[in-house]
């Protein structure tokens, strides 16, 4: 296997409806040499890394947390390719990387490209598959992206800014049952109707900040749970915009495809609409059988591709909640490829 060096640019995920706080780092600093904190690192390492000399893939390089955890869990062999939607992600990612030139490689790609992402880089099964869901306090607060509410910005929220759709678009062009299909299903806002009704008749809306005063305005102040009145609002344009959800199931089964036998994939999510999806695409590879609960007898022949390691997902300790408390919504799931 060669790894031919990239230097383009990742990310990917969402953070808990049932948190103020989107999970990834303690810090808000949004200097690219101040790093955000690694959610389950050492979790990471402990279920990923099932040899020291293997082909590793961060399908969510970020800002190369993870990455440095794993190369430095494989000295002096392992070897990591990371991948990333977003290309400002990488270029941050790369330079705290650089150190490890002879050992890593990255390429800007989605879950979705997975595997061509890989055989571009010479890289045709993997010993295991790193899906970190999350958004970075980097990608909230930079100028640009549009993810928060809590600071003014233009509605974008895009993690490629190659993309063609942006939240922008979806606000001012989408009719008021497609935004409130859209509310309901990625955001399960339970006043999706209300909402998007306001947003159709205020339109045209330019920014973050009248997008999120609209959204309190017509909910109120706080909702029942400790959460701002925006955060489902904002979460559902964002999985829009980036279809995450079909990128992810895509992604999924890429990763099962490019694991190696005994190979592991971990998967880090932090909403209940994407681990939903982890959960259930792990319960049907895992599967003996798919066959509807109505046919009596097995007709359709399917093989496990996994074996699910922890049936109950891993949380992030105590301790790591207290050092980290945008950690606490982090849920992880393991599989080895059969």
């Amino acid at each position: 296997m060669v790894f031919a060096v990239s230097t383009t640019g990742g990310g990917n995920g969402g953070f808990d409806p049932g948190s103020i706080d989107p999970p990834g780092d303690a810090g808000r600093s949004t200097d690219p040499y101040i790093y955000h904190r690694s959610v389950l690192l050492s979790e990471v390492v402990e279920h990923l890394v099932v040899r020291r000399d293997g082909v590793y893939v961060d399908a969510t390089l970020g800002e190369g947390g993870h990455g440095v955890a794993i190369l430095d869990a494989t000295v002096p062999d392992g070897r990591l390719l990371g991948i990333d939607r977003d290309p400002r992600m990488l270029t941050i990612a790369e330079r705290r990387l650089a150190d490890f030139a002879a050992r890593f490689t990255s390429v800007h790609a989605g879950y979705d490209g997975l595997i061509d992402a890989a055989n571009s880089r010479g890289v045709d099964s993997a010993d295991g598959v790193l899906m970190d869901l999350g958004i970075s306090s980097r990608q909230l607060e930079a100028p640009g992206y549009g993810f928060s509410f809590q600071s003014n910005g233009p509605l974008d929220m895009r993690f490629d800014p190659a993309s063609p759709l942006t939240a922008h678009e979806v606000i001012n062009t989408f009719t008021e049952d497609e935004l409130a299909s859209l509310l309901r299903e990625n955001g399960e806002e339970p006043r999706a109707r209300q909402i998007a009704r306001a947003i159709v008749r205020h339109r045209p809306i330019g920014d973050a900040i009248t997008l999120a005063e609209l959204v309190i305005a017509t909910v109120g102040r706080r909702s029942r749970r400790r959460i701002h009145p925006a955060t489902r609002t904002f979460q559902a344009l964002r999985i829009a915009v980036n279809n995450e959800l079909d990128i992810l199931r895509k992604g999924l089964q890429s990763a099962v495809q490019l694991l190696a036998t005994g190979g592991r994939l971990v998967v880090i999510s932090y909403h209940s609409l994407e681990d939903r999806a982890v959960k259930q695409f792990l319960a049907r590879e895992a599967a003996i059988c798919v066959c509807p609960p109505e046919i009596p007898v097995c007709v359709c022949g399917h093989q496990p591709t996994v074996r699910i390691l922890n049936r109950r997902v891993i949380r992030p300790s105590l301790t790591e909640v207290n050092a980290n408390p945008r950690s606490r919504s982090a849920r992880m799931r393991v599989a080895e490829r059969l």
